[in-house]
């Protein structure tokens, strides 16, 4: 006689580095434009919309930018003054009474950005001063990116500086710990891109010094927080935000990951093809190749429904999924897996900006059924 069938693993729990997730369902990084104009703080409702997120194995923030100059989007939070970490804090706060936990994804979009977002109206920077072919939102509507200016090796010292800062008042906040956002075409993944980074110093030209920046900023925030209190954001073959996806892109992720495995991450998030999009890979890629480079937790993204999430955690391809758009509409998007249970279908015209329509107000399985 047959016993119970056992619950699919995805729902069970697992240790990731230092933080403990109640399941393996994680929501991934949503840029929602909601932050207080006056000073990119947190307010009331983003303390109701990750509260009610809560049940999901581990929250990642949306991306908290770690400095004014970091900004690439109207009305998004950073998290480099007092009012920011009051504001996450009040967040955190929510989330742990539910007992769920939350890591802070800090971000520098680099030359993502529009002079209208930048302190008193400076170009944005980048590895070199090569403009991006992409829009940003503005907070009037989408426009064209503006040209950079080129880090100098004192500018690259002191955003060093901007991460360990942004580490210590993500602390300071009550967050779990952090995710490094080194995907989607952002700073990070600027300088591993030959076509966003022609530098010909230490940070340009062969893969090593193109991931040289990548570990830098791995070794500051661990310096701070501990290995086992960050994560990293991958994103090996997206050509998001115009970055070229090249024939160096598997050997460069290579060796971007056996540089920032020794320092004993929670975990590794990576975009399985391009971010939001098709999850089909160049010739000679292999996302599994790169996630065996990896000594700790793999959180696969992109594109995953029930069946296939279940698939990646029983298989071991994946020890957690992350889900991004279906987290919009499902605030108790977990618990819905878990019994199968229908999505609710999110509304698009809702993502960026507004108040609390279409950001708190989709009800629970629960509420739905009553």
């Amino acid at each position: 006689m047959s016993g119970p069938t056992p619950e699919p693993k995805l729902f069970t729990p697992l240790q990731a580095g230092a933080i403990r997730l109640a399941n393996r369902v994680v929501m991934a990084p949503l840029t929602r434009n909601r932050a207080r104009p006056a000073d990119d703080a947190p307010v009331a409702i983003h303390v109701d919309y990750y509260r009610q997120r809560a049940g999901a194995g581990l929250i990642i923030s949306e991306g908290t930018q770690i400095s004014p100059e970091g900004k690439g989007y109207a009305w998004t939070p950073g998290i480099h003054s007092p009012a920011q970490v009051a504001g996450w804090k009040a967040v955190t706060d929510a989330v742990h009474a539910e007992g769920g936990h939350i890591v802070a994804q800090i971000w520098h979009v680099g030359r993502v950005s529009h002079t209208s977002l930048q302190p008193n109206g400076q170009p944005p920077v980048g590895p070199s001063a090569l403009t991006a072919n992409s829009r940003t939102f503005d907070g009037a509507g989408f426009v064209p990116t503006s040209a950079p200016r080129a880090l100098e090796l004192a500018d690259i010292a002191r955003i060093l500086e901007d991460y360990r800062h942004a580490a210590a008042n993500a602390d300071a906040a009550g967050f779990d710990g952090v995710e490094i956002h080194g995907a989607n075409g952002y700073l990070i993944d600027q300088f591993m891109r030959p076509s966003a980074n022609h530098r010909t110093d230490g940070y340009g030209g062969s893969i090593e010094n193109r991931t040289r920046f990548l570990e830098e900023v791995v070794e500051a925030v661990t310096g701070v927080l501990g290995g086992a209190r960050v994560g990293l954001r991958l994103s090996p073959f997206s050509p998001a935000n115009a970055v070229v996806v090249d024939e160096t892109a598997q050997e460069t992720f290579a060796r971007a990951i056996d540089r920032i495995n020794p320092y004993g991450l929670a975990f590794l998030h990576m975009v399985e093809g391009a971010t939001g999009g098709s999850r089909e890979l160049p010739a000679g890629a292999s996302i599994d190749a790169l996630r065996a480079r990896f000594d700790g937790v793999y959180i696969a993204n992109n594109g995953y429904d029930r069946r296939m999430a279940i698939e990646a955690v029983e298989s071991g391809r994946a020890d957690a999924v992350a889900f991004g758009k279906a987290y919009i509409a499902n605030p108790d998007l977990a618990e819905r897996l878990r019994r199968d249970a229908p999505l609710t279908t999110p509304d698009s015209a809702t993502f960026y900006g507004g108040g609390v329509k279409g950001y708190t107000d989709y009800p629970a399985l629960a509420e739905q059924v009553a």
